[in-house]
């Protein structure tokens, strides 16, 4: 028997919702919790009537986890990731000799609360995830149904999907919104006849996951192997697992690549053996930097990988499609909700393929570092980098990109568009991360006054109206700044005052005397329907 917390694979979608969100991965399902949240009735289908066992993605992070914040489940969940940590900043590039080329700073303290980097076990999150989906009033999931077709319509979107297991079984859905969330072969995507940008990076790799049987000691979270001989990858795949990537070289086919004996052959310098480890899965995947050249096509979106593909090497796949999930379900919300015009939502689209296009070049850029496999151009690698390795400060920092343009933002000082920051603090007898502390998914934080002295009372109301939340950091302020990471985020971008938008991005900054302006502006760009003239 079905209980309250357990998806149908059997039920159908209902014949008519608010959004329907086509594939139930991590993506689908934080996108179905954040809409429910915001009172849309939604469906996720999914086509497979069980969730993947074994492990895909596997870093994950801070922003991603402030993401998974803001839905309740790290409340419970926190256990489920395992920091970053080694020297040099975690991350590290070595050459064939095992000499350490470059580092990147994995480990430095982060804008939204969380550790920089983590390590996690896939379904162990899809499992939280769909939990947490069928238990947000509204939100129905949907295993064993597969997306077929769909047709558009002013105001909405007719869909088709089929039993996977008997597609004679047809069911007709209607929906305001559509978002594909269905992965690197999104039939969404084919169905609307979206052209897709490619890097020209393209490699196969053999990705290994085992559980270590004895105790194994890493310098570094993640290790790049740059050997012309054979490329590798070495990385912590969360508690109690590990991951090791292995380049095909042209001397090896893909299906050679592919054996489990080949596996252990090409794990066995490091130590991991039958006798020292249990392998969990191996599997060839073909890395490549790719992006869909739009992300809308009137009611429908693209989400996750449908969207974007890219190698790897800097572990931000994952983390882009929650990001996507964000982006778009507060803009769906307030539509929806009357506090926002639908021109909003055109910004998603540009906003999110700056941002990511800018990680999918860094990543194929350590991609052609790593995959170089002509010994003469690997050496001359090693020397450049070698030499700027010598410098102490060589370090690099991950990829923070901007949101891309045109951005729903408001310029000022070259701060919006950034990450904004969340930091420990204290209010009204508690302490804790702020958004569990003070909350609001529009904030508005000065560290030189209250912000809500600034503001007329319309404007007032009005902000607190969209959930938005005042705070003043200033020294006699309501709230604490505990460990002074909103101050450090203020002095670096020459600023006293920020208001921030539900995905955590700078709308505006400036000065404590802008503040009425930031409210002000914003409350023209959102345009609510009902001060147009206009209806959901």
């Amino acid at each position: 028997m079905t209980t309250a917390q357990e998806p149908n694979p059997a039920a159908p979608p209902g014949p008519e919702v608010d959004c329907l969100v086509v594939g139930g991965g991590p993506v689908g399902l934080l996108t179905a919790v954040l809409l429910g949240g915001a009172g849309l009735r939604v469906s996720v289908v999914e086509r497979w009537p069980e969730r993947y066992p074994l492990p895909r993605a596997c870093t994950i992070d801070h922003e991603a986890l402030r993401i998974l914040q803001s839905t309740g489940l790290m409340a419970d969940h926190a256990h489920l990731f395992e920091a970053s940590q080694g020297e040099r900043g975690g991350y590290e590039f070595r050459n064939g000799d095992g000499e350490l080329l470059q580092a990147i700073d994995w480990n430095r303290p982060a804008e939204s609360g969380w550790a920089n980097t983590n390590g996690f076990h896939q379904p162990d999150l899809e499992a939280a995830l769909e939990q947490l989906a069928v238990a947000t009033p509204g939100v129905r999931v949907h295993r064993g149904w597969t997306f077929q077709d769909l047709t558009q319509y002013p105001g909405g979107v007719s869909v088709q999907v089929a039993r996977t297991d008997a597609p004679a079984e047809v069911v007709q859905a209607r929906a305001r919104w559509l978002i594909g969330a269905d992965g690197a072969n999104s039939a969404v995507r084919s169905r609307l006849g979206i052209d897709v940008g490619d890097s020209g990076f393209e490699a196969d790799w053999l990705v290994v996951d085992y559980q270590p049987l004895a105790e194994e000691k890493w310098s570094a979270f993640v290790t790049q192997y740059c050997d012309p001989a054979q490329p590798a990858t070495a990385v912590n795949s969360g508690p109690g697992r590990r991951r090791f990537e292995f380049m095909r070289r042209a001397d090896t086919t893909v299906e050679e690549l592919g054996r489990d004996s080949t596996a252990w052959r090409l794990m066995e310098p490091w130590g991991v053996t039958p006798e020292t480890a249990r392998l969990e899965r191996h599997a060839v995947y073909t890395f490549r930097g790719r992006w869909a050249h739009t992300w809308r096509e009137e009611n429908v979106f693209l989400a996750g990988d449908a969207a974007h593909l890219m190698p790897p090497f800097l572990g931000q796949g994952l983390c882009s499609g929650l990001r996507d999930a964000r982006a778009l379900s507060w803009r769906l919300g307030m539509v929806h909700g009357g506090l926002a015009a639908p021109a909003v939502l055109d910004s998603y689209g540009p906003e999110r393929v700056g941002h990511v296009r800018e990680i999918i070049d860094e990543a194929v850029s350590a991609g052609r570092v790593i995959c170089e496999l002509d010994a003469d151009r690997a050496a001359v690698r090693d020397a450049r980098m070698r030499e700027i390795a010598r410098d102490p400060a060589a370090t690099r920092k991950p990829p923070h990109p901007r949101l891309g343009e045109p951005s729903l933002t408001l310029a000022s000082r070259g701060a919006e568009g950034r990450l904004a920051p969340q930091g420990r603090v204290g209010y009204d007898g508690r302490v804790g991360l702020f958004d569990d502390v003070v909350g609001g998914p529009w904030q508005l934080i000065s560290r030189r006054g209250n912000p809500a002295a600034l503001l007329d009372e319309e404007d007032l109301a009005w902000f607190r109206d969209l959930g938005g939340v005042v705070a003043d950091l200033s020294d006699g302020g309501a709230v604490q700044d505990l460990d002074d990471a909103y101050a450090r985020w203020f002095e670096e971008h020459d600023c006293e005052a920020f208001l921030a938008r539900p995905d955590f991005y700078v709308y505006a900054a400036g000065d404590h005397t802008d503040v009425p302006r930031f409210v002000a502006r914003l409350r023209q760009t959102l345009r609510p329907a009902s001060a147009t003239g206009g209806g959901r």
